[in-house]
């Protein structure tokens, strides 16, 4: 493969960090960081991730000492810190991996677990992509090399399931070469779980999400049912941590989209929610839609390139209820798109992008304790930089609270993620109290109290009552 893959845009070398205040109405957007080449470039298909340590991780899938990539951390206020850049073996080779686009997932154990899209040292020659992990602050350990089959090539995100071992998926490799769902544990233990045969989807590009229902589910950008496309529109997929994999729905490209390439968010009324990158009603330029988890789908809004077009990542629902993405590319000024939908589908344009503050986010939305957005783009040229940015949206919502992990048993370990927690008085489980105790001003550690039920957690702060963000699911 070509060593600069199909990842790199042909953007010339750049500047410093920057930040520019654009106030648009009710919200306020910020560019906190302008990348520069040596401290990582053109953050793809990435969303970031709040660590416990109140700090916002990340990767880019260029830059750093090699120019193949970076893991990064910065505080919301916007200070950077590049944490680890991956290297050639011999100049032409990454045994540790190159271009890590698909973002990081904080594990239970606190670490941080990755993949990179090409690079590996698997003994076949293999050049298909790793899974690494790296701690909080910067030691990487690669855990598995891909050897294309029949355990896959080119490996997506990565989720943490219930039962703590982790579930991605392969563009391409498996038994058929076109795309694989793969389970690995935390040492590094990887068993393929499905190989896509084509006509049940096809070329996987984004992560699994787990469910309420304890399974999983993810769209593949390729194969179906449909004739509408060459080897198919796109599917969407449930499959079980055993392995047992359904095709949920073939999409057609012409009414409801097609290719989707972004993943899937379960919503607080049990839908789940995703993108196409094409198709629609709206000139082609891709959808919103949602589906129940059982494959009754419902298009919410056909993007028509000036609200947007080609939103390539998943949505993330906020604490106001509503949805928040990125389209990649269309908008105003052509560069891209912040948007919010409804779950009615009620779509409103938040900001274009105008190259002076960034252009083409590939990558979706986190919303931090604090209550604002996060997120990056790909590329921009204000000053010549051409190697992306992180950005904030404020749009006025409170703190709140998130948990590590989303769900236990009566007894488990839980990290309560916040901001501003010191002086806490009270920890709930749906109004259940909790003993607890403040590790910092971002973490609290406490355990699911026997009588505990599904619900919202709830901590008392000398500032206000935070709730979090999902309920939290207590198991049987």
């Amino acid at each position: 493969m070509d060593k600069l893959c199909c990842w790199k845009r042909a953007w010339p070398v750049p500047l410093l960090c920057a930040a520019t205040v654009i106030a648009l109405h009710a919200q306020t957007f910020t560019t906190l960081v302008k990348f520069n080449g040596a401290n990582g470039a053109n953050p793809a298909y990435v969303s970031l991730v709040q660590g416990t340590n109140g700090y916002l991780y990340g990767t880019t899938q260029n830059g750093g000492v090699d120019g193949i990539g970076t893991i990064f951390k910065i505080t919301p206020g916007g200070k950077l810190t590049t944490l680890y850049s991956f290297a050639w073996s011999d100049g032409e080779f990454a045994a540790e991996g190159e271009y890590p686009y698909a973002g990081l997932v904080q594990a239970t154990n606190g670490d941080f677990y990755g993949t990179t899209y090409i690079g590996g040292d698997n003994p076949t020659g293999g050049n298909y992509g790793t899974v690494f992990k790296v701690t909080p602050s910067g030691t990487l350990t690669t855990l598995h090399s891909f050897a294309g089959v029949p355990d896959g090539a080119y490996p997506a995100g990565l989720v943490q399931a219930a039962n703590g071992n982790f579930y991605g998926t392969t563009q391409n490799g498996g038994d058929g070469n076109y795309g694989s769902i793969f389970t690995i544990t935390t040492a590094g233990s990887l068993t393929t779980q499905h190989s896509f045969g084509g006509t049940d989807g096809m070329n996987p590009f984004a992560g699994l999400v787990q469910a309420t229902n304890g399974n999983l589910y993810g769209t593949t950008q390729g194969g179906g049912t449909s004739d509408n496309c060459l080897n198919g529109c796109g599917t969407v997929f449930e499959i079980t941590p055993s392995g047992t994999l359904t095709t949920l729905y073939s999409f057609g490209m012409k009414g409801d989209g097609g290719w989707p390439i972004a993943g899937l968010v379960q919503a607080s009324d049990g839908y789940l929610y995703g993108t196409t990158q094409t198709g629609g009603t709206g000139g082609g330029y891709g959808t919103v839609f949602k589906i129940t988890p059982s494959g009754k789908l419902t298009t919410l809004h056909s993007f028509d390139s000036a609200d947007g077009q080609a939103p390539l990542a998943e949505l993330v629902q906020g604490t106001d209820g509503n949805f928040y993405g990125t389209t990649s590319s269309g908008g105003a000024n052509g560069y891209g798109t912040i948007f919010q939908i409804a779950p009615s589908g009620a779509l409103t344009t938040l900001h274009s992008f105008d190259l002076t503050d960034g252009a083409y986010p590939e990558g979706g939305l986190v919303q931090d304790t604090n209550g604002d957005f996060y997120g990056t783009t790909s590329g921009n040229s204000s000053t010549g930089n051409d190697d992306g940015t992180v950005f904030e949206l404020s749009m006025g919502l409170g703190p709140f609270v998130k948990t590590l992990p989303t769900s236990g048993r009566v007894g488990a370990g839980i990290k309560v993620l916040g901001t501003n927690l010191t002086g806490a008085t009270n920890v709930t489980f749906n109004g259940t109290a909790a003993a607890f105790a403040i590790l910092s001003p971002s973490l609290i550690t406490t355990t699911v109290p026997a009588g505990a039920t599904t619900g919202n957690i709830q901590v008392t702060t000398p500032g206000g009552t935070l709730l979090s963000n999902v309920h939290f699911q207590v198991l049987p």
